[in-house]
C-alpha cells in the first residue's frame, strides 16, 4: 500500500473504530480486568522501581554491546549441538525455515505464539507451500480460526467476547452453539493435542536468549510451546537479536517483572530454557534445534542511540493497556505486527520510516506507556524523535510541509500578518488546523477582526 494511502487508511479506520462502541466496550473491560490484576501484581514487590532500575541497566548493557553477547550466546548454544540461522531480514529468514521443512518433509507444523514469526508472515509462506500451519496458542488458535492477526502483544483475542469466540468454533469447527468456556476450551485442546503427536516440526519464539548458556527462554501460561518444542523431532526458535540478557540469574529478575506487567501474575505457569537438542541420556526433546536469529531492521534501530533503547522492549504489552490512544481505536488498526506505543515506536525503523511515520503520530504524549514500562524506555520521547526524523528527511506531506514553512515565515516576519487581508489569514490557519482534522470534531476556530497591535494602537490615551 502506498505510504499516502497508508496513513490515509489509519485514520480512517480511526476514526471508525474510535466511534464503535461495542469494541470500546470489550476492550475497556478485557483491559480493565488485566490492569486490576497488575496493580494487585505489584504489591508483591518491595522495591518495583528498583528491580526496574535494574532490568533497563542489564538491558542497557546488552543492547551497547550487542555483538559480544551474541557471539558468546552462538558458541554455547552451538556446543550441545544446537544450529544458528543468521537471518538479515524475513526473506532469508522464510528460505531458511523453508529448507528445514523441505528436508524433513514434514506436512504439519505446530506453532506456539511467536511475534517474530508473525513479523515475517511464517503461516503465510508455510501454507502457499502446502504446509499446514497450526497455532496452538489458544488466542493466537482463535484469531486464525477467523482470519486475523494478533489484536494485543500478550492476548491476541482481547478483542472478543466470549459470545465471539462461541460464534467462530460454531462456524469453523462446526461444535453446537455453547456458551460455556469450559467446553470451548476443551474442544480447542482436543482438536490441539492430535496436531502435536503428528507434527515433524514446532516453532517457537524465545523471550530471553541467555548468553552464559547459549539457552533460548520462553514463558507461558498453556504449556503449548513446550509441546510444541517436545514432540516434534525438529525445533526451531525464531527470536530477535534484541532479546538477549547476559546470565541465566537474570531470569530471576526478568520473568517475574515480564509476567506482572503482562498480566499481573508473580510468575508465568510454564518458564523454560532450551539448551539445543535432545542429549545421549535425556528422555525426551527433538533430535535437531535450530535458533533463527532475526535481524529484520533491528540494527537500524540500533545504529541510532538516541532509540537504541527501543530494543529493551521485553514485549510485555503493559504499554498498550494504559495508552488512550490504544484501548479508543485497537490493536488491528495499526495494520502492523507491533501496536501500540511499543509498536509506534519501532515499526518505522523495521518496516521503514516513510510507509509507518504516521504511527508515530497516533499518541497524545501523555506519558504513561513510560510510566509503567518495567525496562524504562522513554517511549514517548523516542516517538517524538521519530516525528523529527520524518521532518528531517522530508517525508511529511508537501502540503503539510508548505503550510509549517509559510507560518514560520510569518511567525519570524510579524509585519507580513499585518498585510495580509482577513480572508487570507484565515484560509492559512484553515489549512494548517485541517492538516491535523482540528475542526472535525470542533467548532472552527474564528480570527479576531483585529490584531492585538492594532488594539494597542487604538487604546484611550491617558
Amino acid at each position: 500500500m502506498p505510504t499516502v494511502a497508508k496513513a490515509t487508511q489509519f485514520l480512517a479506520d480511526s476514526d471508525s473504530k474510535a466511534f464503535d462502541l461495542e469494541h470500546r466496550r470489550k476492550i475497556r473491560f478485557n483491559i480493565g480486568k488485566y490492569n486490576a490484576a497488575v496493580e494487585q501484581g505489584m504489591t508483591w514487590y518491595r522495591d518495583h522501581e528498583l528491580a526496574r532500575a535494574r532490568a533497563a541497566y542489564r538491558k542497557s548493557q546488552i543492547i551497547n554491546n550487542l555483538d559480544q553477547y551474541l557471539l558468546q550466546w552462538e558458541e554455547n548454544f552451538t556446543k550441545r549441538g544446537g544450529k544458528v540461522i543468521w537471518a538479515q531480514n524475513a526473506e532469508e529468514a522464510l528460505r531458511e525455515i523453508g529448507r528445514i521443512v523441505q528436508r524433513r518433509r514434514a506436512r504439519t507444523v505446530v506453532k506456539a505464539k511467536s511475534m517474530t514469526t508473525e513479523e515475517i508472515h511464517l503461516n503465510r509462506y508455510l501454507e502457499k507451500n502446502g504446509v499446514e500451519s497450526v497455532e496452538t496458542d489458544l488466542g493466537e488458535y482463535i484469531v486464525q480460526l477467523n482470519g486475523e492477526r494478533p489484536y494485543h502483544i500478550v492476548t491476541p483475542a482481547m478483542h472478543l467476547s466470549k459470545k465471539d469466540i462461541a460464534d467462530i468454533f460454531v462456524k469453523h469447527l462446526k461444535i453446537k452453539p455453547t456458551d460455556d468456556a469450559q467446553e470451548l476450551v476443551y474442544t480447542a485442546r482436543k482438536l490441539l493435542r492430535g496436531k502435536y503427536t503428528s507434527a515433524e516440526i514446532g516453532i517457537t519464539g524465545g523471550n530471553f536468549l541467555v548468553a552464559d548458556v547459549g539457552g533460548v527462554a520462553v514463558t507461558e501460561n498453556e504449556g503449548n510451546a513446550r509441546l510444541s518444542a517436545t514432540f516434534p523431532r525438529t525445533h526451531i526458535a525464531v527470536v530477535g537479536i534484541e532479546k538477549l540478557i547476559p546470565s541465566l540469574q537474570d531470569l530471576d529478575l526478568f520473568w517475574p517483572l515480564l509476567s506482572t506487567s503482562g498480566t499481573g501474575q508473580q510468575l508465568t505457569v510454564y518458564n523454560t530454557v532450551y539448551l539445543g537438542p535432545r542429549q545421549p541420556l535425556e528422555k525426551d526433546g527433538p533430535e535437531e534445534m535450530y535458533v533463527v536469529l532475526l535481524d529484520n531492521g533491528r540494527t537500524n534501530l540500533l545504529a541510532q542511540p538516541d532509540k537504541r533503547e527501543a530494543l529493551q522492549c521485553i514485549r510485555c504489552g503493559a504499554c498498550l493497556n494504559v495508552c488512550p490512544v490504544y484501548k479508543n481505536i485497537g490493536g488491528h488498526t495499526y495494520e502492523t505486527t507491533y501496536s501500540g506505543p511499543i509498536g509506534s515506536v519501532i515499526t518505522p525503523h523495521l518496516d521503514g520510516m516513510a510507509d509507518n511515520k504516521h504511527l508515530s503520530y497516533a499518541s497524545s504524549l501523555c506519558g504513561a506507556c513510560t510510566s509503567v514500562c518495567p525496562v524504562k524506555i522513554p517511549i514517548h520521547n523516542i516517538l517524538l524523535l521519530n516525528r523529527q526524523q520524518a521532518v528531517n528527511e522530508h517525508l511529511n506531506d508537501k502540503e503539510e510541509e508548505r503550510g509549517i514553512k509559510l507560518w514560520l515565515y510569518g511567525m519570524q516576519h510579524r509585519w507580513t500578518w499585518g498585510l495580509a487581508p482577513l480572508a487570507a489569514k484565515k484560509w492559512v490557519l484553515d489549512r494548517l488546523l485541517g492538516q491535523v482534522g482540528w475542526s472535525k470534531r470542533r467548532e472552527a476556530v474564528q480570527l479576531a477582526p483585529k490584531s492585538f497591535r492594532q488594539l494597542w494602537k487604538e487604546r484611550p490615551k491617558k
